[in-house]
């Protein structure tokens, strides 16, 4: 049906597979245009069926879901990428954030919240709440290597306006990015600021616009990533 979300679903076990095709495919406004078992037939299937949105497992063989979200990024910049993971925030899930996915679940997520979590994504935002997001910086930054370590950091813990593009940024725009990387909604950015909603979704906009980032997910690691905010102590 035209205008339904478009999905890919890819996972190495087939009672995983078909549970969320069963799931998904009884939904209005979705529908499921493939499977893959592993991340290999994930890239050449995303090429040829350009989904909407990919749920992808983490842990295949052949190529794993980190590779395979980074390849259907960069070919497809719209698709967008939900990882699926059995472990609450494990390592892999970073990375795969690093790769260009847009958020996460847990494969036990229930069918209402893993159809919510298509259209979220499907819409273009992050599928990172904000409370949940704050866990995820928690683990996150905790994993991150110390400011300047090593030739690899790319900038990694540098400041200033000229880190990582901030320089492009108005001030407002640089309040706002930080405040995303702190975790806060657009609501609590808007009171913080006295702000309307849609003022702070447009700067939101012009962030990911100017900084050449996919989405709010991107922005957090980004701001973390050239040192703008720190992790909070423990």
């Amino acid at each position: 049906m035209r205008g339904d979300i478009r999905v890919l679903v890819v996972d190495d076990q087939a009672l995983v597979r078909g549970g969320f095709e069963m799931i998904l495919g009884s939904r209005p406004g979705v529908e499921v245009v493939g499977a893959a078992a592993d991340g290999q037939e994930a890239v050449a299937r995303a090429a040829r069926l350009r989904p909407d949105v990919v749920l992808m497992d983490v842990r295949m063989p052949r190529l794993d879901g980190i590779e395979a979200t980074r390849r259907i990024v960069a070919a497809a910049p719209a698709t967008r990428v939900i990882i699926l993971t059995t472990y609450d925030l494990d390592e892999y899930v970073f990375a795969a954030l690093r790769a260009g996915a847009s958020g996460f679940l847990l494969k036990d997520t229930r069918p209402a919240e893993l159809v919510e979590a298509v259209r979220v994504v499907a819409r273009g935002d992050a599928l990172l709440a904000p409370t949940v997001t704050r866990r995820l910086l928690d683990h996150f930054t905790a994993a991150l290597p110390a400011a300047g370590a090593g030739a690899g950091a790319r900038g990694r813990g540098r400041s200033g306006p000229d880190a990582g593009g901030l320089g492009a940024l108005s001030e407002r725009e640089t309040e706002v990015l930080r405040l995303v990387a702190l975790a806060l909604s657009n609501a609590e950015i808007a009171e913080q600021l006295v702000l309307t909603e849609a003022t702070v979704k447009t700067h939101v906009s012009a962030v990911l616009r100017k900084l050449g980032l996919r989405d709010r997910v991107q922005a957090v690691v980004h701001a973390y990533d050239v040192g703008m905010v720190r992790p909070r102590s423990r």
